[in-house]
């Protein structure tokens, strides 16, 4: 007896071979070159193809949350389909339109950009709605319209799903947000004491001793470091450094937790709620707003996603907002039903 090779992957529960087609790419960026962090240029970009007979298809931008790299969208929890499985079963289901579904990397050596143009992390939001767009509609047969393009995503990436179309509803005609950042004084204020404690007692009160202790450990403890690193990670994204590039104004005191009421104004000036009202001509014209929140959110997202739908509401844009029986966390299945309500409101 003996073991033979045969071609092809395993199939379940292991990873499964797809009816459509994902393409792993790597692409260089133009725009995240010589960035303030020095993060890298090179990154990799998947693009999913349903499977069927179709000609052109509308296309899905799928985003990822804070630490998210892309080759995350692999991981797997015990008995439960990948993200990219349960993409694919989606567009194997009968009835469900086709459409392109692209994962976009904005990972940065903080953690993440939060999708948004920053002098202290690089111009990641140029890198997606300039670079990227234009890179898979030249490639793939796309219906290359805003009208046909839409942005989802989790936390950071619900807030880059919510804040993107706003900032540039050229490219975005339609969104979709689980469990969002939003309504800044329920999702981050309550690190700010925990961040000024940490400091003090672990790491000399000082954010460079922090990442340097950080960078040298073998396994991220994350109570020890996950509070701290998202604070600093928010701050280079919404309150940077604007004379030192790289790094950040923090929100805070750190001796004492005591806000700094005019750099927390600069990063309220960021929330999706305070924003909505100025951006309210592009809100009104996406074709869809699908959001979601666990109402156990650990983070208090599900207010925040009430917090963003009260806005829309006071401009006179309909949306859809579920609130669902769950945390942060464990909410992978609810992917598919989000680009399930894009694809079929983004055909020609």
């Amino acid at each position: 007896m003996a073991v033979v090779e045969v071609p092809g992957p395993p199939g379940a529960p292991w990873r499964a071979e797809l009816k459509g087609s994902l393409e792993e790419l790597t692409v260089r960026s133009e725009v995240l070159a010589d960035n303030p962090l020095g993060d890298p240029a090179q990154r990799p970009l998947y693009v999913y193809t349903p499977p069927g007979d179709w000609d052109r298809a509308p296309t899905i931008y799928l985003i990822q949350g804070m630490t998210g790299q892309l080759d995350m969208w692999f991981n797997r929890n015990a008995f439960e389909r990948t993200v990219i499985e349960r993409i694919d079963d989606l567009f194997a289901t009968p009835g469900v339109p086709p459409a392109i579904v692209v994962c976009v990397d904005a990972w940065t050596s903080y953690g993440g950009s939060q999708f948004i143009n920053s002098v202290s992390t690089g111009r990641y939001m140029d890198y997606l709605c300039d670079e990227v767009v234009a890179f898979v509609d030249q490639r793939y047969p796309t219906l290359a319209d805003r009208a046909h393009r839409a942005i989802t995503g989790k936390s950071s990436g619900g807030y880059g799903a919510m804040v993107v179309p706003m900032l540039r509803p050229d490219v975005f005609g339609a969104l979709a947000s689980h469990a969002g950042d939003a309504l800044f004084e329920a999702c981050y204020l309550k690190d700010f004491p925990e961040t000024a404690r940490i400091l003090r007692d672990r790491f000399d009160g000082s954010f460079d001793v922090f990442f340097e202790k950080m960078r040298a450990e073998e396994a991220l403890e994350w109570h020890i470091y996950g509070a701290a690193l998202n604070t600093y990670a928010m701050a280079a994204c919404y309150s940077p450094d604007t004379s030192n590039p790289g790094k950040a104004r923090l929100p805070f005191e750190i001796e004492t937790g005591k806000l700094i009421d005019e750099v927390w104004a600069e990063w309220l000036a960021w929330d999706p709620v305070r924003m909505a009202p100025r951006y309210a001509d592009a809100l009104q014209s996406m074709s869809v707003i699908y959001l979601d929140a666990g109402k156990s959110d650990e983070y208090f997202l599900d207010l925040g996603a009430q917090a963003f739908a009260t806005e829309l509401d006071r401009i006179g844009v309909k949306y859809t907002l579920e609130l669902f029986d769950g945390k942060h966390g464990g909410i992978a299945y609810r992917y598919p039903m989000a680009i399930r309500t894009l694809a079929e409101n983004l055909q020609p």
